[in-house]
């Protein structure tokens, strides 16, 4: 039983049939067509006749082909699986079938198993589209037990083949994976016409990908075909199939073909008999037209991910909300292969979106106690912070208790991993950590003085700052701190609240002279160790200055490379940042300034909040343990 709605000019096809039934045509008929309502008059008549016999002979050698006359546009594509001969036969009767089906038509289109072909009165060639085309489903089978959720593991194949397809000169690929969790294995083909880029062919497949998941998830199998799609054949792909031992296999089959112009992407669940040969039943699939699919509400569509962009949301366009099925493939369902580390707010991915692009994902703890409109209003203040030196907030995901930044993926990750690892550190010359300080310094004072609110960062420390390849300094951690630091505040874990009572700029100024510090020694700022009664790094800067040895505070990795005296300048700035009291410390843009300077002569700082004498309490780069304080420790 086919069902097919009228869409006007755009059509999109989608076919998903039962295990054990086949897409694919019975004796070499069509899977479907598609006539314009113009007419053609006989001039036209010739001319389409003569550029289409010319089509047939290409295809002897070649699986893709265009050209045009007089006007008149047409092209074929072959699977990229099928021989020459195959190819050949099948363009000689798509050929023939589509002057019978649209005698006089300007615009025809025509899917078979092996092949599609078209034609038009307008350019055809290069343009990027996702319609006319369909979706086919079966409608009497679901792949899991919760027929409304995504399958992952399919998607994941199909992703995966779209990159694939992307990146190979022929935009074909094929290959096998497994879906519902592993339970049936899966094939998957993917392929383009190769008039449009490797881009275009990957933004096709992941808008129609999208689409499919207003009508087809949950599906046992579905096929979806596009303007120059290639259809699925009677015959097994070329992907590796399991071997026929007696009975009967159930798998499913993934795949996508982009055209010229448009998107084919095929999910489909089918038998390999011992013969290997595909056979198909009558009666079990449904056809719906892409523009007839369900329509949802901007929150319903967001809530189910299926927007990348909100229609009504006044960010500008910077806001993108991502699938929670697209974030699951990119992390591979969050997987602790793809864990970078663990912040204050849950634990950070990485991953790989469908166009390749690199991102890094915050999985928020579901226990922060943020509902989801104070989340999105976070989120939409924090995506308008665009700065070089700031981490760049992409978009985010929301569904149920889920609720995720998507952030760009910085490749040399943060600075703690190189400053104090052993190895690592001495790939950070002078100069790189003279730029990390005065690019940390300028992304502070935009979020304190420049940005379009005023920015408490709270929370400023080595592994809060993120290094992109080329080692520039990037401060994440910028936004959520407002709000995850609300419902803690009166046990807070951060020293200089326990010093001051509250969060200031001058918090932050405090927090910028501890990270110089340990950026110039190589040194963290540990605590105190009962035993070996060592000082932490504050105590021990303040005493070398004192001393008249603030050169021995510079790292050895970098002494001999390094301007001494800009050094040991820089040392006296970092002491003025960390004074004790909060009044005395320089603004972000007095700091600023005085790394530029080198012959202003600079304020003699006085003693830190903890100093010689005063043992140090725990490392302030860690803010995650409760602030345990000496009587020495005013809490103004």
């Amino acid at each position: 039983m086919f069902m097919v709605q009228d869409m006007g000019a755009n059509l999109l096809l989608v076919m998903i049939t039962i295990t054990g039934v086949a897409i694919g045509s019975v004796t070499g008929q069509p899977l479907y067509h598609v006539c314009s309502n113009y007419t053609a008059n006989a001039t036209y008549q010739t001319d389409l006749d003569t550029l289409l016999s010319s089509l047939t002979p290409k295809a002897v050698s070649q699986h893709f082909d265009n050209d045009g006359l007089n006007g008149i546009s047409s092209l074929y594509l072959c699977r990229g699986d099928v021989t020459h001969d195959q190819c050949q036969n099948c363009v000689k009767n798509a050929s023939q079938e589509i002057r019978s089906r649209c005698p006089s038509d300007k615009e025809a289109i025509i899917w078979y198993d092996e092949c599609m072909l078209r034609y038009s009165n307008a350019t055809i060639f290069g343009l990027e589209a996702i319609f006319p085309g369909f979706f086919m489903w079966n409608v009497k089978n679901n792949n899991n037990s919760s027929p409304n959720e995504p399958d992952i593991d399919a998607n994941a194949l199909m992703y995966r083949l779209i990159q694939l397809a992307r990146d190979d000169g022929m935009m074909f690929a094929a290959d096998e994976g497994s879906a519902g969790g592993g339970t049936r294995p899966t094939y998957g083909l993917v392929q383009c016409t190769r008039d449009i880029t490797s881009d275009e062919c990957g933004d096709c497949l992941v808008r129609l990908l999208k689409r499919s998941e207003e009508c087809c998830q949950g599906k046992i199998g579905w096929l979806s075909d596009a303007p120059t799609p290639v259809p699925v054949s009677d015959a097994p792909p070329a992907v590796p199939a399991p071997k026929g031992n007696g009975g009967n296999n159930t798998t499913t089959i993934v795949a996508i073909v982009v055209p010229v112009f448009t998107v084919v992407l095929v999910l489909f669940g089918f038998y390999f008999y011992r013969s290997r040969r595909l056979k198909v039943q009558e009666g079990t699939s449904q056809v719906i037209l892409l523009n007839n699919l369900e329509g949802k509400t901007r929150m319903q569509r967001m809530e189910e991910g299926l927007d990348d962009k909100g229609e009504d949301d006044d960010d500008g366009g910077e806001m993108h909300y991502f699938n929670l099925t697209t974030i699951q493939i990119a992390t591979n369902n969050f997987s602790d292969a793809n864990k970078l580390g663990e912040g204050g707010f849950g634990p950070v991915y990485k991953g790989k979106l469908p166009d390749g692009k690199a991102i890094a994902v915050k999985r928020l703890s579901k226990n922060s106690g943020q509902g989801l409109e104070e989340f999105k209003a976070e989120v939409k203040f924090i995506v308008k912070l665009q700065y070089n030196n700031l981490v760049r907030l992409i978009g985010c995901c929301t569904k149920g208790d889920e609720k995720l930044l998507v952030y760009e993926y910085m490749a040399n990750t943060s600075l703690d991993a190189f400053l104090f690892d052993a190895t690592k550190c001495v790939e950070l010359d002078w100069a790189k950590r003279a730029n990390i300080i005065n690019g940390t310094a300028r992304g502070l004072l935009y979020l304190h003085e420049d940005s379009r609110l005023k920015i408490i960062h709270r929370d400023l420390k080595a592994s809060n700052i993120l290094l992109d390849d080329e080692m520039n300094p990037k401060i994440s951690d910028f936004g959520t701190a407002r709000t995850f630091y609300a419902k803690q505040v009166e046990a807070s874990t951060n020293r200089v609240y326990a010093m001051e009572g509250l969060f200031s700029t001058k918090s932050d100024v405090y927090s910028f002279g501890v990270l110089m510090l340990e950026v110039i020694s190589g040194r963290r700022n540990g605590g105190f160790n009962l035993e070996t009664r060592a000082q932490s790094l504050l105590p021990y800067a303040w005493r070398s200055w004192n001393e008249g040895k603030a050169e021995e505070l510079i790292d050895r990795n970098v002494i001999r490379t390094c301007h001494v005296r800009e050094a040991v300048r820089w040392i006296n700035i970092a002491l003025l940042c960390v004074q004790e009291d909060p009044e005395d410390r320089p603004s972000m843009s007095k700091v600023v300034l005085m790394l530029g300077g080198k012959s202003e002569e600079l304020p003699k700082p006085s003693e830190p909040p903890f100093s010689v004498g005063r043992f140090a309490v725990s490392d302030y780069s860690s803010t995650s343990d409760l602030v345990t304080v000496s009587t020495n420790v005013s809490t103004r």
